[in-house]
């Protein structure tokens, strides 16, 4: 495989070429653009988001606002379904917060008016919702700002990553999730930059490489401890990092010093074992037969919990085992890292016991079996019938519909990022014609990674809320076959396609949130589901 580690401004401007493309698209520089980005986002949300009135994005704004509210009057989570357990843990921090600062009157349910007195009621819930929206925004302004800095560490240039910035923070799941309550932003985001950090430590060995890995454990688990989705992203991640080596990749010296790495490596092995240790009460909760029949959970995999589970693992450390190979990565730092990455996830499972609900912990443990109960009919047919031909056909099926979608023209949507694919996969057969074949295969992976979790979201219709899985994959393909196809930068048409793509982002992007601003139509509709998601706030326009 190729290795692309030139910096930039090694590269020769060829003679007679146009201008650079990319100092014409990053003329503010690194930190001017964020600024910029930060700006903009800020205006969108307060035009078409913050002043909304309060019920518009009911789903899931009031479910996890009302499980908040329980919770600072002393009850259990009410909101179970996604988990959304970190979501609702940081509302609830949040309320308490900006009560204390005397900001929020209504911070538990006893202290929002009665549905009787509407007016009232009106007034408190707007509060309420309205704080909720800033927290939402404030989460997307900093993932937006971790994806930079992370982004920063992946391509050569700075200038591709303010470029990948940007499209991340223009993109269909950014512009939803900052101004909404859900619990996919807090769910995917963990593992997307768990993927960031693998790629770059994987690149640069360095002595502390193993505590990369295990941050990038407990991110993934905490990821999977807001939403059960997550477990998809997860376990693609093995396979997608393997390509993401370079000649630097090989352990450093100390690793490769007999006593002094083997000593690291035993620390790190005792420290996965305390750790497990700790974790390990969650573990027999979580695979708990009692627990799991009386959530209507049924197995997948031959009548048994946990076949999937441990599969996983297995396929988590063979897959560390090829990467120690391929990238020259010596047996005692592998040791090391697979310790770290058990010990990191063990620590983030810990994270479950700051509000312990049995629900959340089983739902943990059994993310597919979790997601089943949700699934439409023909899904949870053919998964607990284990009819293979179903499933295929299945897949298909969702594989034709993200392809349609992929194209904007067969199945519209409000997602920019399907313009990149446009330019992506014939890039990555031109950077495979060219050579460029390491490059190609990385953004090849990316891509399939996110059309294989595509094709299970349209499973839910695909919704504009579950772009967040997938968005940062694409982008993150075009910023890697950008920063590769360097020559592009100076041809003619570069300049022309990326303020197109701008300007489709921008408008394709915002369409969401300018549609609900607009929106007329009434909150009669959660009169169907408020009696099961909100049993202890009767609603003013719903008859009890």
């Amino acid at each position: 495989m190729t290795q692309l580690s030139a910096p930039a401004s090694l590269a020769a401007t060829p003679s007679g070429a146009a201008k650079d493309a990319l100092d014409r698209l990053t003329f503010l520089g690194w930190r001017g653009g964020l600024t910029a980005i930060v700006a903009g986002l800020a205006v969108s949300f307060f035009l078409f988001g913050f002043a909304v009135i309060y019920w518009r994005n009911a789903d899931m704004d009031f479910m996890v606002i009302y499980s908040a509210l329980a919770m600072n009057d002393g009850k259990p989570q009410q909101f179970l379904d996604h988990t959304a357990y970190l979501t609702i843990l940081s509302i609830k921090s949040w309320f308490q917060l900006l009560h204390g600062l005397g900001l929020l009157d209504a911070y538990t349910l006893p202290a929002v008016p009665p549905a009787a007195d509407a007016p009232a009621f009106d007034t408190a819930m707007t509060s309420v919702v309205r704080a909720g929206r800033v927290l939402a925004f404030l989460i997307a302004i900093g993932c937006v700002l971790i994806f930079a800095g992370l982004a920063r560490r992946i391509p050569r240039d700075w200038r591709v990553a303010l470029l990948a910035t940007l499209a991340f923070a223009l993109s269909g799941g950014v512009a939803v999730h900052s101004r909404i309550l859900r619990s996919e932003l807090v769910a995917a985001l963990p593992v997307i930059f768990a993927l960031m950090i693998l790629i770059a430590s994987g690149r640069r060995a360095g002595i502390a490489r193993p505590l990369a890995l295990a941050a990038a454990a407990g991110l993934c688990v905490l990821g999977l401890e807001n939403k059960v989705q997550a477990i998809l992203l997860i376990g693609l991640l093995p396979l997608v990092i393997l390509p993401f080596g370079s000649a630097d990749s090989a352990s450093v010296a100390f690793w490769n010093e007999t006593r002094p790495s083997w000593l690291a490596a035993a620390t790190a092995a005792i420290a996965a074992i305390v750790a497990a240790w700790a974790a390990w009460p969650l573990v027999g909760t979580g695979l708990d037969r009692g627990l799991l029949d009386a959530a209507h959970f049924a197995p997948l995999v031959a009548g048994r919990f946990g076949i999937y589970q441990i599969a996983l693992l297995l396929l988590i450390g063979g897959c560390m085992v090829a990467y120690a190979v391929i990238w020259r990565v010596s047996a005692a730092e592998a040791l090391a890292s697979m310790s770290a990455v058990a010990a990191g996830a063990s620590i983030a499972l810990l994270v479950l016991n700051v509000d312990y609900n049995a629900s959340n912990v089983i739902a943990v443990f059994n993310p597919l079996e979790k997601m089943i109960t949700f699934a439409d009919t023909s899904t949870t047919d053919a998964a607990n019938g284990s009819n293979l031909p179903a499933i295929l056909l299945l897949l298909l099926d969702g594989l034709g519909s993200v392809l349609a979608r992929y194209t904007f023209v067969l199945h519209s949507s409000p997602r920019p990022t399907v313009f990149l694919t446009w330019l992506i996969i014939p890039g990555i057969i031109y950077a495979w014609r060219r050579g460029e074949r390491q490059a190609a295969l990385q953004a090849l992976l990316l891509m399939l990674a996110a059309i294989g979790i595509d094709a299970l979201g349209v499973r839910r219709g695909l919704k504009s809320e579950y772009f967040i899985f997938t968005d940062p994959l694409i982008i993150l393909a075009g910023a890697i076959l950008l920063d590769a196809l360097r020559d592009l930068r100076f041809t003619k048409w570069t300049y022309p396609v990326a303020m197109i793509l701008f300007g489709l982002h921008l408008a394709v992007g915002q369409a969401e949130p300018v549609k609900y601003a607009f929106k007329r139509t009434g909150p009669e509709s959660i009169c169907e589901w408020n009696p099961h998601y909100m049993p202890l706030m009767p609603l003013p326009w719903c008859k009890r």
